[in-house]
């Protein structure tokens, strides 16, 4: 799969970083935005969004709270956690609750974050072959099972 189809959702309820985020990745990855969680949620709802990159300050909702709270229903998404502050709490929150892959610090570095993008994809694709090969392998298995009970039968 190419970069362009790795599809990003960043959520920032600051405009400017929103525009400067989709400024330096538009041309790589498919790129939607949202300025709220609740926003973020209906984007969720439409759209295959394969990494989710969120600040994690702000109104109503934090970042880790964001990802903790849609982590049922959209599991599969890579989860990467941006804040300009340094929270020690925050991380590992992030970690333990959120089920984040990275944690960055605003102002970010396009190529570190275009790096670490690059690599939240190969582990979702991985986790996503991974899926797909043990439904498979189920799938065989109960067909086997099948075949041999009717041969002990017979």
């Amino acid at each position: 799969m190419s970069a362009q189809h790795i599809h990003i959702l960043y959520i920032d309820d600051e405009i400017h970083n929103l525009n400067a985020f989709k400024a330096s990745f538009r041309r790589l990855y498919t790129v939607f935005t949202a300025s709220s969680a609740e926003e973020a949620e209906k984007v969720l709802e439409k759209e295959e969004i394969h990494i989710i990159i969120s600040d994690q300050r702000m109104p109503k909702m934090t970042g880790i709270e964001f990802f903790e709270s849609i982590l049922d229903k959209y599991p599969e998404p890579i989860r990467i956690l941006l804040t300009g502050y340094a929270d020690i709490n925050a991380v590992i929150d992030a970690i333990n609750k959120g089920q984040v892959y990275k944690y960055f610090s605003k102002p970010w570095n396009d190529e570190d974050l275009r790096h670490n993008i690059e690599k939240a994809f190969e582990v979702y694709a991985l986790r996503k072959e991974n899926k797909e090969l043990t439904a498979k392998l189920l799938d065989v298995n109960e067909k086997l099972e099948f075949l041999l009970r009717q041969k002990l039968i017979s």
